[in-house]
């Protein structure tokens, strides 16, 4: 990978230590990479005819740079969510919104949820191997998705990304030689979430809550771990931490490569459903009601995996988080 060969020459690694279980520094612009080889052939193939598709990718290059920028050099919160924000609030104004009661509010709720969960994306870059693989596979099945749905530009874009992410995995592939880092995983996490708010845009609530769910099942389910169990502990919210599914994944035993192979098939399972829901083999509200309980319930079971006190009788490397949130 040619940007692996740059990052090393300008020095753009993380550096090891502390918790952190990469051995050497490893380089960072896999995200740009990522970026760059989903926006270029997208707009090669599309050009400027679709509003909403060129809202997107316009955006989601605003969102890559300012990860990029982050990668360099950490910046403050407010900024990064103002930033966010204009970005959401662009495609909003491009069509791209939640239709629940009309009005701006429909249009505020969206710029929220595409925020929100972009950010949790971003918090999946914890492990090696677990964004690559998430977003490989949400990407395939939101393609087929956007095609059964008669949307042929968003499928492109959503097939180019997932070719892209696939390329990448193999660089990232447990032990990693390549992080896409804020740059990759914000750039992933907006275009997934504005590709799934297209998608219901529309569309009845069964549909609208089913289909933004299932898109974003790996992340909510760990932004929902997160959140409760930090509150629980009398923790903030708000600082980083190794209380993430994969971190509790692997503290109860699995390896890094098995971590990154179970989320992909849960993932896969939920893109598969949101799929059945498109071609009519699932009734919208069966579906949401189904994502929304197993969602309930492995935010539940995966509270019990105590991740804030050190593992007894674990000495083993294979449980050390790969890098941490």
């Amino acid at each position: 990978m040619p940007l692996r060969r740059l990052a090393l020459r300008w020095d753009l690694t993380d550096r090891p230590g502390g918790n952190k279980a990469h051995a050497r520094p490893t380089p960072y612009l896999g995200g740009l990479a990522i970026a760059l080889a989903t926006v270029a052939p997208t707009a090669v193939v599309l050009g400027l005819a679709d509003r909403r598709i060129t809202a997107i990718l316009l955006a989601a290059v605003a969102m890559a740079l300012l990860g990029l920028i982050d990668d360099l050099g950490s910046l403050p919160m407010l900024p990064r969510l103002a930033v966010e924000t204009a970005a959401a609030s662009g495609v909003v104004l491009s069509g791209v919104q939640i239709t629940l009661i009309g009005g701006w509010l429909d249009g505020a709720v969206t710029v929220m949820w595409i925020v929100v969960m972009t950010n949790s994306f971003n918090l999946l870059d914890n492990m090696d191997g677990t964004l690559g693989t998430v977003t490989t596979v949400t990407a395939a099945f939101l393609a087929g998705t956007a095609f059964v749905y008669g949307q042929p530009a968003l499928g492109v874009l959503l097939s180019v990304l997932a070719y892209a992410s696939l390329g990448f995995l193999v660089h990232n592939w447990p032990p990693a030689r390549v992080f896409m880092g804020d740059c990759g995983s914000l750039f992933i996490g907006f275009v997934v979430t504005c590709s799934a708010v297209l998608l219901v845009t529309g569309r009845g609530p069964g549909t609208l809550v089913a289909g933004l769910l299932l898109p974003a099942f790996i992340a909510t389910v760990d932004t929902g771990v997160v959140l409760i169990s930090r509150m629980r502990a009398g923790r903030s919210p708000l600082t980083g931490g190794t209380d993430h599914v994969s971190h509790r994944l692997r503290r109860a035993g699995f390896g890094t490569r098995t971590v990154a192979m179970m989320l992909g098939v849960i993932t896969a399972l939920a893109g598969a459903l949101c799929l059945a829901m498109a071609l009519g083999w699932a009734p919208p509200i069966a579906t949401a009601i189904v994502a929304g309980g197993t969602a309930l319930l492995l935010i539940s079971l995966l509270q019990g995996v105590n991740v804030y006190s050190p593992a007894q009788h674990d000495k083993s490397p294979s449980r050390i988080p790969e890098r941490l949130r």
